[in-house]
Parts: structure tokens; sequence; C-alpha cells
């Protein structure tokens, strides 16, 4: 299996930050944000790896990155998004070469997790695998919607809901088969009228399908895509690396 990290956009909730440098390369406390979702996706076995970015910074990547050895990456590409808004399905497109054919493990650049998704990705055969957290906030995300009788099922998710119907947020990781560059394809722009094309618009495909199963992220998860969230998931990782009884030096 083959990772993608999707590190696009414009980061124009987290400015002035991101006058400076890409969103995906600022400080979670003691690491640049791209590093977490690479090591996510190297202690699952998962070391071939494309990044895909867009932006007036995308220089930046190369002299932090280099060739992603010093992480465990056996093969780092990068890929170029000329539609920063065009949305996250737009981006993940760009990896079908890339991909040749296998299965692929997605992770949103900004999220940062101690979760171990390794037995997920072992065990992967074919359809999705979307991972969800509950959350206190589902309203800022893509919320699943479960089947009344089975929990166990999804019937849709929901993109931003105003009135979420459940409080699991689907978390910006996800594993999919060759088919998902089909599903892309058949996106609309106007689907939630961002004009956009909607990584939640492909996970409905599956579901239509009967392909789609989802897995709960057991562990620490947070996007640091705002100010609150960067600031949240910076605290965490550093009681987490230095200890609740440590004071972190000035």
């Amino acid at each position: 299996m083959k990772g993608v990290i999707l590190a696009g956009g414009l980061g124009t909730r987290l400015y002035p930050l991101t006058h400076v440098t890409n969103k995906h390369l600022l400080p979670v406390y003691d690491m640049p944000m791209i590093f977490y979702p690479i090591k996510t996706l190297v202690s699952a076995g998962v070391t071939e790896i494309m990044i895909i970015t867009s932006g007036p910074h995308v220089g930046d990547f190369l002299g932090v990155l280099k060739n992603g050895k010093e992480f465990g990456v056996t093969h780092l590409e990068y890929a170029y998004q000329e539609k920063p808004d065009g949305g996250i399905a737009d981006a993940l497109a760009l990896a079908e070469d890339f991909a040749d054919g296998e299965s692929i493990a997605v992770i949103l650049g900004d999220n940062t997790t101690d979760a171990e998704i390794k037995s997920t990705v072992d065990s992967f055969k074919d359809g999705a695998v979307i991972f969800l957290k509950k959350v206190k906030d589902p309203q800022r995300f893509g919320v699943a919607v479960f089947d009344a009788n089975d929990n166990s099922k999804i019937v849709r998710i929901d993109e931003k809901p105003e009135q979420p119907e459940s409080d699991y947020a689907v978390t910006g990781l996800y594993i999919y088969d060759s088919k998902v560059f089909d599903y892309i394809r058949k996106c609309d722009p106007n689907y939630i009228g961002r004009n956009q094309l909607e990584i939640t618009q492909v996970n409905n495909f599956y579901i239509e399908d009967k392909k789609l199963t989802w897995a709960n992220l057991d562990g620490f998860w947070s996007d640091a895509g705002t100010f609150a969230s960067l600031n949240r998931a910076g605290n965490y990782w550093a009681k987490k690396k230095v200890g609740d009884d440590e004071e972190l030096e000035d």
C-alpha cells in the first residue's frame, strides 16, 4: 500500500502565519506539522509516499523533508495542485499515476494523531475504510450518519451539517482501493455549492456501492487548521513528550 499526504490549500484560517510558509510546515510543539502524518503512515508500514501541495511556498517542503529518509520513507514524491481551492478529491486525483493500481492510505497534512492504524492497513482488501472520531464540535467536519438498526453501518456522510445526526466526525484519514479515482471523476463540483471536488461525495459513492466500512480512531486526534486546534494539538504533544509533571522550559 502507498501513502498520500494532502498538504495543499492556502491556509487562510491561519493568516498571518501562512504568509511565511505553507500551513503544513508550521510547528506543532517541536516538529513541523507535516512530520506527524508522515510518522502515522510510516509506523503503519506505508513507506512510499506522495505529498500533494499547492500555493506559493511549495519549495519549502524540499528543504524540510529532503528525500524523506530520516523518517523511514523509502520513496518520496511531490505533486502540485494547480487549483489550491479545488478540494480534497481534486488534490487526490493527482496521485493516480503514483498509486499505479495499488490501494492507498490517505491522510490530511494537518492531522496529528497517536492512534495505531497498522492493523487496519494490514487487513485492508478493497473498498474504502474511513476513520471516525467522537468530537464535541461535529458541525466542523464531515459527519457519519449511521443505520438506525445497525450502527456498524454508515448510510451517508453529511458535510459540515448545521444539525449533525451524530457526533462522529470523519477524520482526515482514509484507505481506498484503486476505484477511488473513478469515483473522483464522477464528482460534481457543485455537490454542496463550493465549486470543489468533495471527498465526502467520494465516500458517499462508496457507501452507495456498499463498499465502505469504518474504524474508530483510538487515541488522540486533532486537525491543526485553526488557531484553536493548532494550539490544542501543540499542547497535547508537549505534554505527551515532556510529561505533565515537568515544566516546559522557556
